[in-house]
């Protein structure tokens, strides 16, 4: 069913139910002119965030942040959604791998939940912020290698730039050799994607990388996972890093694409730094738009609504961020007040780590081609017309055509350290769910020269 927007501009609802329909080109092209009609419904409203599935989303940053932080009431594990166990939800919904349990941080409670979160946390203290700096600058300087002798001077930032770096970046933290990165980089790919299978070679690349720690440890991010006190299986430790692997690159795209597109604009003043580029981004553009489902464990008042127990709950993390009644109080607020990361026992442990990525890749591309500049203002730039994250088709951008060579100099592979910020997308849950076991060492080789091994190729200046 199609939505249409009524003479007032305000979105019409399905005609079964009247729910605002959180997907398609409309959303896609107007979300605020959606949240601000939900907003005048009160601080929560039924949507369908797929089709034939229906949540009630929370737009008021007070509500969201209410939820967020009381675990006891609302919690996270979707075997308890209503619809889902009584055969309402259709078996094909883009929705299920999105909200559909798997054994992660993400989709646990209590006792499990500290469990699995302790572990990533843990890992991810250790990350040395400098090495993530200089591995998100040697990754950027690969990638612009790759584009800016580009005779015409042209470029598309979100393809060349902003949707490999993150992946190049994990594949390093992750303790990736060459070829399992090629592979872990054509399975995320082609989820993104849809490339039929390509599930099945993210699990198995992960699976294969898994058994490689057991017998050679690293200083990477895999090895810290596995040798935690909290002894996580195989299975587990494979969950966390589909998580870790696959909420990692969709949020750090949106978040270097947007930044550097708002940078880049008209609208930004020039000697504001990149940095207050990324917090701008994150408050108004919020890579993560709508996501944590939660699950009421007994039906909840909220704004004159009752929230009926296991029914889901769905944080506009988009909405609630650009809330009008918190506008007026934003110059009080922290910058980093904002919910993009969520709030509460299941934030992101990785922010910091996320920012910096964010930082140091729009940084790079600036440093690199002084004189970039978009070919298009950024009103018109077209956003990704899907419910669960704000995030650019394209940028196209200009600049100076230069020649940019490989490191004169043989460097190591750098060391993996670090993670970025869990989320999951389509296809995450059966990456982990298809994983075989440890491939066999006759197992069929990938392609050999891929996106990985070609970096590295080049950080050794071959």
């Amino acid at each position: 069913m199609q939505q249409h927007l009524n003479g007032t501009g305000i979105p019409a609802g399905c005609p079964a139910h009247q729910n605002v329909q959180l997907f398609g080109p409309e959303f896609g092209s107007d979300p605020e002119g959606h949240y601000a009609h939900l907003r005048s419904l009160g601080p929560s409203a039924p949507v369908d965030i797929a089709p034939g599935v229906e949540v009630e989303l929370v737009t008021s940053y007070d509500a969201g942040l209410h939820i967020l932080q009381n675990p006891l009431t609302f919690v996270r594990d979707s075997r308890r959604w209503n619809a889902l166990n009584e055969g309402r939800v259709p078996q094909d919904s883009p929705a299920l791998p999105m909200m559909g349990y798997r054994p992660n941080a993400l989709f646990s409670d209590g006792a499990a939940h500290a469990r699995l979160r302790q572990a990533v946390t843990d890992s991810l203290a250790t990350v040395d912020e400098l090495h993530l700096v200089r591995q998100t600058q040697q990754s950027a300087d690969y990638l612009i290698s790759r584009f800016s002798s580009d005779a015409r001077g042209q470029a598309e930032l979100m393809a060349d730039y902003a949707q490999p770096l993150p992946l190049l970046v994990f594949s390093d933290l992750f303790g990736c050799p060459p070829e399992l990165g090629d592979r872990v980089i054509v399975g995320i790919t082609g989820i993104f994607e849809g490339t039929p299978g390509a599930d099945e070679v993210l699990g198995g690349a992960l699976a294969e990388l898994i058994a490689l720690k057991r017998r050679s440890p690293g200083d990477d991010l895999t090895t810290r996972l596995m040798q935690h006190s909290a002894a996580l299986t195989d299975e587990e430790v494979l969950h966390q890093l589909v998580t870790l692997l696959s909420g990692g690159t969709a949020p750090l795209t949106a978040a270097i694409g947007t930044s550097s597109a708002l940078y880049l604009s008209n609208e930004w003043q020039s000697n504001l730094p990149v940095e207050d580029a990324v917090v701008q981004t994150l408050w108004n553009y919020a890579p993560i738009a709508n996501y944590a489902a939660h699950y009421p464990t007994h039906d909840v008042e909220l704004g004159g609504r009752i929230l009926r127990a296991n029914d889901p709950v769905v944080i506009s993390f988009a909405a609630a961020n650009t809330d009008p009644r918190l506008r007026e109080h934003r110059e009080q607020l922290s910058a980093k007040a904002h919910l993009a990361f969520g709030a509460g026992p299941h934030a992101c442990p990785a922010k910091d780590p996320a920012f910096m990525i964010a930082v140091s890749a729009v940084e790079s591309l600036l440093n690199r081609l002084p004189d970039v500049e978009m070919r298009v203002t950024f009103k018109e730039l077209a956003w990704v017309p899907a419910p669960w994250s704000r995030s650019l088709v394209t940028v196209p951008i200009r600049f100076t055509p230069r020649v940019v060579t490989a490191p004169t100099a043989p460097r190591p592979a750098p060391a993996a350290q670090g993670a970025a910020q869990p989320h999951s997308d389509t296809g995450a849950h059966r990456a982990a769910q298809s994983a075989p076991r440890p491939a066999p060492a006759h197992a069929s080789p990938s392609p050999k020269g891929g996106l990985f091994t070609r970096f590295l190729a080049w950080t050794r200046g071959e």
